[in-house]
C-alpha cells in the first residue's frame, strides 16, 4: 500500500439538481476519483460519453481527458450525487502504480467507504485545511477500501451478486446489534424468501449463520483481549444473553466460554 503524502485539493459530497458540465480537455493535473451516489451522470470513457449509474466508481490519472456532465440545459432532470476527491502526491502515484485501474467499474454499497470518505471532506473542511498526515492517513484508508471493493465487485456485473454483497456488508456493519433477516432482505430491497436464497447462493452459508460468525469471532477477541465479564460480551457481540451466548460457543468450539478465558489466562 503507497506509504507516500498524498494532497486533497478538493473532496466532497455533490448533488446537482440543475445541469452541470466538467471538463479538462488538455488533460487532468490530478487524480480524480468518484463515486455516483444517485441518478446518472455521463463520464467520458474511452473517447465516448457513457452513463454512469449508482455505484461506479470513476477513476481518472493526471494527464486523462476528463469530461463529466450531469443533465442538459433546458431538461427536466433528477437529482444526482457522488463522491469526489482531486488529489495528487506521491502516495497516489505509488497506488496507481500498484495494479492497472480501471476506468469504470461498479461496485458494492459499502457503509464504510461513504464514512471513511465523509471524514476525509470534514477534516479537509477545518480552517487549517486539515492536518496533513491525517488526510495521507484517511486517503489511504479509503484506497484501501477501495481496492478491496474492487478486487470483490463480481467479473459479470451482475445484480443478483452486487445485492449479495450488499447484504453481507450490512451484517458486517450490524452484526453486534438486533439483526433479523426482515432488517436484511428490507436494506437489499428484496423479500425474505428471495435474500435468503441469494445469500446462501453466493456466500455457501446462510446469512444469519454469516452474522452468527461474526459474533463469535468478536466475543474470542474480547475473551482474549478484555476482562469484561462473560454476560457483557454476549450483549456487545449481539449474543443476547449469557445462556445463549454459552450454547452458541460451546456448540463451535467445544468448550464453553468461560473455560476458553481460564486456559488463555493459564497460558
Amino acid at each position: 500500500m503507497a506509504v507516500g503524502s498524498v494532497n486533497v485539493h478538493l473532496c466532497g459530497h455533490s448533488r446537482h439538481g440543475e445541469p452541470f458540465k466538467q471538463e479538462y480537455r488538455n488533460g487532468l493535473d490530478t487524480y480524480i476519483i468518484r463515486l455516483q451516489l444517485e441518478g446518472i451522470s455521463q463520464a467520458l470513457i474511452d473517447g465516448k460519453l457513457t452513463d454512469v449509474m449508482p455505484g461506479d466508481l470513476l477513476l481518472f490519472k493526471p494527464g486523462d481527458v476528463y469530461e463529466l456532465r450531469i443533465g442538459a440545459p433546458g431538461e427536466k432532470m433528477k437529482p444526482s450525487g457522488d463522491y469526489f476527491m482531486m488529489c495528487t502526491g506521491a502516495g497516489m502515484d505509488e497506488w496507481w502504480a500498484e495494479k492497472t485501474r480501471p476506468t469504470c467499474r461498479k461496485i458494492a454499497e459499502d457503509e464504510r467507504i461513504k464514512g471513511t470518505w465523509h471524514q476525509l471532506f470534514l477534516e479537509k473542511r477545518r480552517l487549517d485545511g486539515g492536518h496533513p498526515e491525517l488526510v495521507s492517513l484517511i486517503v489511504r484508508t479509503l484506497l484501501l477500501l477501495l481496492d478491496r471493493a474492487l478486487e470483490e465487485a463480481p467479473l459479470a456485473q451482475s445484480a443478483s451478486a452486487f445485492l449479495a454483497i450488499k447484504m453481507r456488508n450490512y451484517i458486517e456493519e450490524n452484526a453486534s446489534k438486533v439483526l433479523k433477516l426482515e432488517h436484511i432482505a428490507s436494506h437489499a430491497g428484496l423479500s425474505v424468501s428471495r435474500a435468503v436464497h441469494l445469500f446462501k447462493d453466493h456466500f455457501g452459508i446462510s446469512a444469519m449463520q454469516y452474522a452468527q460468525q461474526l459474533r463469535l469471532s468478536h466475543a474470542v477477541d474480547l475473551l482474549d483481549h478484555s476482562v469484561l465479564p462473560l454476560e457483557q460480551i454476549a450483549l456487545e457481540t449481539g449474543l443476547s444473553s449469557y445462556t445463549y451466548f454459552h450454547r452458541v460457543f460451546r456448540a463451535a468450539y467445544g468448550i464453553s466460554p468461560g473455560a476458553y478465558r481460564k486456559k488463555r489466562q493459564r497460558g
